[in-house]
């Protein structure tokens, strides 16, 4: 059974581990504290809890871990947050968001002033700040679920949310849930929303910044992941759940340059956080599978190349972002700076918003809101079981086997020179995936090949919906290249009607087939 804490929205934000500990009375120039087995269940220690050895604890650059008497000590700032790193067999305290509960903020003066609320003063760091742990089931087989940026404006694009992505995964048996940032798109106020939105569906939630996520009304770096971290936590961390080590990261680098009014931001992980996550795999041996989750691309970081130093020798090992509201395959090399034996797999996310909910509104008042790949938006179910893994691709919306759109040439003149091609977008395709078209009863399969050019039902779209008068807003954004576009040349039939048939393995042997009906007429039609 999974404990919830106190509602956070009774009593100050940094109470999230503080509650559990037994006096505020005196300070310490270092972190120190007990991680147990909480027995009884009520939430502090007693004598007959059980103190755990060997569990780690960071605050965001050294990590130490328990010794036979569950104690740890850690240095610390006036800014800092000390971490638990949740080892597999056990589970932390869920909020009444589901939100894990792993942390203990100290601040002692509070967050600054900003427009979005950020931490309460801590006030004088406690005796001992002590993390109970739950002991449960983790089998090597186990799913999650994983969101590309959610990214709503206002309440309304919440809704939207809540009424498609939502209640399909209510009741899931995943794991957990990983929101892979720009959870809100500015407003922050909307926090707390999202939150309980995301609750619905039943499992702990982790979540990742974004670009989106920041406090943009402070002058100071250091400020700009106050209101994240009230709800949140460390914007960097990690975990285990069964064989798999997840780090979560932080590669949004903002910043306000001299002189500037606007801020801006840049993909870099830097120094401080590099060392943790060196520190951290330091602990993991060799052959134990490691994933790592970010906002931004991997290889679109500037310092990406000393993250590949420190993960490029393991041969379970992938990675996953979000961000480019585009779902992508990235095999990273040697152009890319990598130098390990095996291309790195990094997977950007397809997004729960798609375009940032544009679009044209269906009959429920949803904006159909397609990436500008060509993929519908939706949201992925990641799989392990023992060395392996699989991602599946979820429209929003739509059954799980629709995995790919066939774009026929419609009615066409059978006699024409020159027939307009088919075109197959699969969703979840990538350079490894194999595409194939037959025309049922008539011919056998045959490869299409993958070209890298805008999605015709995209476009067809975006050009369709930006004649409308008045505009439809949010508008979508103009088209972009697919990298999971294949094609063919329309195949040459008598007038009639025919069965195309499509179908795609991808590249862990799994396929997919879909079909149309194409009707060729005669040109005396």
């Amino acid at each position: 059974m999974k404990l919830p804490l106190t509602c956070r929205h009774c009593l100050p934000v940094f109470l999230t581990v503080a509650c559990l500990v037994p006096s505020l009375a005196w300070a310490q120039s270092a972190a120190r504290g007990i991680v147990y087995h909480d027995v009884n269940q009520n939430r502090k220690l007693d004598d007959s809890d059980a103190r755990l050895s060997g569990i780690a604890v960071s605050n965001g650059l050294d990590i130490v871990t328990t010794d036979d008497e569950g104690q740890y000590e850690l240095s610390l700032t006036d800014d800092d947050i000390i971490f638990l790193i949740k080892p597999r067999g056990w589970h932390t305290l869920l909020d009444e968001d589901n939100l894990p509960q792993f942390y203990y903020i100290h601040k002692p003066a509070g967050s600054p002033r900003l427009r979005y609320a950020g931490v309460e003063p801590t006030g004088v760091l406690p005796r001992s700040i002590d993390f109970p742990l739950y002991p449960q089931e983790e089998p090597d087989r186990f799913q999650t679920i994983l969101f590309g940026d959610t990214q709503s404006r206002d309440a309304r694009e919440v809704d939207y949310m809540n009424r498609t992505v939502i209640p399909e995964l209510t009741g899931s048996d995943a794991a957990f849930g990983v929101t892979l940032g720009d959870i809100m798109f500015d407003d922050l106020s909307l926090f707390p929303y999202h939150n309980r939105s995301v609750a619905m569906i039943g499992v702990p939630w982790y979540n990742v910044l974004g670009n989106h996520d920041l406090n943009m009304d402070t002058s100071e770096r250091r400020f700009c992941n106050e209101t994240f971290e009230r709800w949140y936590g460390p914007t960097y961390y990690s975990f285990d759940y069964g064989n798999v080590h997840f780090v979560v990261l932080d590669n949004i680098d903002w910043h306000l340059p001299e002189n500037e009014i606007e801020s801006t931001y840049e993909g870099r992980f830097g120094e401080e956080q590099l060392e943790f996550v060196k520190n951290d795999l330091a602990r993991i041996p060799d052959n134990q599978f490691v994933v790592l989750f970010m906002h931004i691309p991997l290889n679109d970081c500037d310092d990406a190349a000393q993250l590949y130093r420190l993960i490029e020798s393991r041969p379970l090992c992938f990675s996953v972002s979000a961000h480019r509201h585009q779902h992508q395959h990235r095999f990273l090399g040697e152009a890319d700076g990598w130098r390990g034996k095996q291309p790195h797999h990094h997977i950007v996310n397809v997004t729960v918003c798609g375009s940032w909910w544009s679009g044209q509104k269906d009959e429920l008042g949803i904006p159909h809101s397609m990436m500008a790949d060509g993929a519908p938006r939706g949201y992925t179910i990641l799989t392990f079981d023992g060395d392996d893994y699989e991602l599946d691709f979820k429209a929003a919306g739509l059954p799980a086997d629709q995995q790919m759109r066939i774009m026929l040439p419609g009615d066409t003149d059978a006699d024409s020179a020159g027939q307009p091609k088919v075109y197959v977008n699969v969703y979840n395709g990538s350079q490894r995936s194999t595409v194939e078209m037959r025309i049922a009863g008539v011919s056998d399969w045959s490869p299409l090949a993958r070209v890298w050019q805008v999605d015709p039902a995209y476009a067809a779209a975006f050009a369709r919906e930006q004649s409308v008068t008045p505009p439809i807003e949010p508008a979508l954004i103009k088209p972009k290249e697919s990298t999971h576009l294949w094609s063919a040349a329309s195949p040459e039939l008598e007038p009639g009607t025919w069965l195309v048939e499509v179908r795609t393995t991808d590249m862990h042997g799994r396929s997919w087939q879909a079909q149309r009906v194409l009707r060729v007429q005669d040109d005396r039609e």
